[in-house]
């Protein structure tokens, strides 16, 4: 089975200015992949999806509540959105085959993708898209919005070979068009879905560490929205050396996550109370603060040889107590009959009158 591609841009900035919200179209085309859809369209909004199409339904769904509901007052968007993904899945079949013939690629498993969309200004009323190309993993082609071109970052690929108008006046043309009818659903997104979009969900913080050499992980799950940040500092300022920084994903419930490690291989133990974990949200004004500290580590080292002593121990107490068991009837049974030779007849039926006594209590 496919890992979907989904591309989350994160500006660091710590100081949440303005608010932003995004229309995103992911579309992933695929050849010579067995029981998946050879055409997958999601629509996303703020990071939850909130649309979804493939070429085995044929029809385009709502995907949250909210979005069913638009879906019921307006109920042309499906059909428009579901006769444009069809269109797209021829599209996108003949442009997979253009480029296994342009890299010459006779087999094999390849996967085309497409990110494109809109962010809105909620302070100015701004909107901008954007349009991008990927191939087996690997950027493409990108539409700079400035000379109004599609450019390859390894200058292997042309517009053409892609079949997309290279015409600046028609590109700007087409990005307008675009760019208007992404920003009014946008907004009209953003206002049936406010309760779900608009919403702030504080993340639990943790600090991990798999061994005493191991980086120390910083990591924050459960919060919305994913316009955050994170990073360690020392004595107040924001380290740049000797840490690794996380990507922003999506958790199965709609919520974002975010890892930050710290390598302290160098940091004295006694300089860890100098160190500190940040998290920022946007639309919080205080800030998630972790120190570090070994008692708030959760790790996954074991006290001691790391010999697991106590189910061992567990064992041999049982073993031992079983031991004096069967001793102490051996002994009671010698006073009692002296371990005399019984009748075997006579002694299958006294082991299993016993045992019908014993069933019985």
């Amino acid at each position: 089975m496919m890992n979907v591609l989904f591309f989350l841009f994160l500006l660091r900035c710590h100081v949440a200015t303005t608010v932003t919200h995004s229309l995103k179209y992911l579309v992933t085309a695929s050849s010579a992949i067995q029981d998946f859809p050879e055409f997958v369209a999601t629509a996303v909004v703020d990071g939850v999806q909130i649309g979804y199409f493939d070429s085995n339904k044929k029809t385009a769904e709502a995907s949250v509540d909210f979005a069913k509901e638009l879906m019921k007052i307006n109920p042309v968007y499906l059909k428009l959105y579901t006769q444009k993904c069809l269109a797209s899945t021829q599209i996108f079949r003949a442009r997979i085959h253009n480029l296994k013939e342009v890299f010459n690629q006779t087999e094999g498993v390849h996967i085309l993708q497409r990110l494109n969309g809109c962010e809105l200004d909620d302070v100015t009323g701004k909107a901008v898209c954007f349009f991008r190309y990927v191939y087996d993993g690997q950027d493409l082609i990108t539409l700079d919005l400035q000379k109004m071109t599609w450019i390859s970052p390894k200058h292997h690929m042309s517009a053409r070979q892609l079949v997309l108008e290279t015409d600046e006046a028609k590109v700007k043309h087409k990005i307008d068009d675009f760019t208007a009818v992404c920003s009014m659903l946008l907004k009209t997104f953003v206002q049936h879905g406010a309760l779900l979009l608009q919403r702030i969900d504080l993340p639990s913080v943790s600090l991990l560490q798999k061994s005493p050499s191991s980086p120390v992980t910083c990591h924050a799950t459960g919060f919305y929205p994913d316009r955050a940040v994170m990073f360690w500092r020392k004595d107040g300022e924001e380290l740049f050396e000797n840490v690794d920084h996380g990507e922003i994903l999506p958790n199965n419930d709609g919520s974002f996550q975010i890892s930050e490690e710290l390598n302290i291989t160098s940091v004295k133990p006694e300089d860890w109370r100098r160190y500190e974990c940040v998290f920022q949200l946007s639309g919080v004004k205080d800030d998630i603060v972790t120190k570090l500290e070994e008692a708030a580590i959760r790790s996954n080292k074991v006290p001691g040889s790391g010999f697991p002593t106590g189910p061992v121990i567990g064992v041999l107490a049982g073993l031992l107590l079983l031991s004096v068991c069967i001793a102490g009837l051996l002994i009671w049974r010698k006073n009692k009959h002296g371990f005399q030779p019984a009748n075997r007849e006579q002694g299958s039926s006294e082991g299993e009158a016993e045992l019908q006594r014993a069933m019985s209590r």
